[in-house]
């Protein structure tokens, strides 16, 4: 899975009465590393598989492990075959979005491709309103100005040559948004492991088709991208996990600045792995994203509670 999706997308804003930071921040230090490795990964295994199948291979791990976890806690009756139609827009919707940041990882510094990730929730801000029929309120439309400010600052896009790295990252971004919200109206309906299990099935499908469709061919995994492809899979479900705990225990408005930590850490990462610098406009335009998902975030936070 996407680092903005779970089921796609950050989870509802839980109301807690006994707010406990602490373990929150150590769940999020898993989350972090979960990210951060799947990053790693992804760009070690591009050197033999493209995207199509590095989607496919990792998706196969996917349906492995909810299939055990479903087996396990006998919930293996949660998953069914309604709304097909909404399923197949999700996850054509993810798939597009997780081969574009697979791609992007490897065109452009880690950390510029997290910066430009972390808009997905500003564009759910202003997809949501055409989608799940909700307000586009004044803070969010001004979180969403103040988000495109950071963008333009990540990217520095330059109209004579735009960077096929920077618009594969801000696109997947979108694509994210679009699971999010889909994922959204999905599980007013449908159980988490419905949702996982066509989302893994799906995306097999879909990375066997489009692997084929390129060249005729599907590399297999061997001895040297097997482990790198478990480490995808698995990195990608734990992520989620831990931030899923982490909102559990604290509100978002505590957690989501935790979540940003990723960025320093991948562009250490980064800088150590890759030797990618350390770019000072890639942090001016992330802190400029943060203080917009920081803002619209706590708008919503209060307006819960009003409710």
């Amino acid at each position: 899975m996407s680092q903005t999706e779970a089921a796609g997308a950050r989870p509802a804003i839980p109301a807690l009465d006994d707010p406990q930071p602490l373990k929150a921040a150590l769940w999020m230090t898993g989350a972090i590393a979960s990210f951060s490795s799947m990053a790693v990964a992804g760009r070690q295994v591009s050197l033999s598989m493209d995207t199509f199948e590095l989607m496919t291979w990792r998706s196969v791990v996917g349906v492995l492990i909810v299939l055990t976890v479903a087996l396990v806690r006998r919930r293996s009756g949660d998953i069914h075959v309604r709304r097909m139609g909404l399923h197949l827009i999700r996850n054509i919707a993810h798939f597009t979005g997780q081969n574009l940041w697979f791609l992007a990882i490897t065109l452009i510094p880690l950390a510029q491709v997290f910066a430009l990730e972390f808009t997905s929730p500003l564009w759910v801000a202003l997809l949501a309103p055409l989608l799940l029929n909700e307000r586009l309120t004044r803070t969010r439309a001004l979180s969403a100005a103040t988000g495109f400010l950071g963008i333009l600052i990540v990217a520095r896009p330059n109209p004579a040559h735009l960077d096929p790295g920077i618009l594969a990252a801000a696109t997947a971004a979108v694509c994210f948004a679009l699971t999010a919200i889909f994922t959204k109206r999905l599980t007013r309906t449908e159980p988490v492991i419905s949702i996982l299990f066509w989302l893994t099935t799906m995306q097999a499908i879909f990375g066997v088709i489009c692997a084929l469709a390129k060249d005729g061919a599907l590399a297999l995994p061997d001895a040297g991208t097997g482990p790198w492809l478990v480490l995808i899979g698995c990195a990608g479900l734990l992520a989620h996990f831990c931030l899923t705990t982490a909102l559990s225990l604290a509100p978002a408005s505590i957690v989501i600045p935790f979540d940003f930590a990723r960025l320093p850490v991948i562009a250490v990462v980064g800088m150590l792995l890759y030797h990618e610098p350390l770019d000072i406009f890639v942090f001016l335009g992330a802190a400029l994203i943060f203080v917009a998902n920081f803002v619209n975030i706590r708008a919503e936070t209060r307006a819960s509670v009003q409710r």
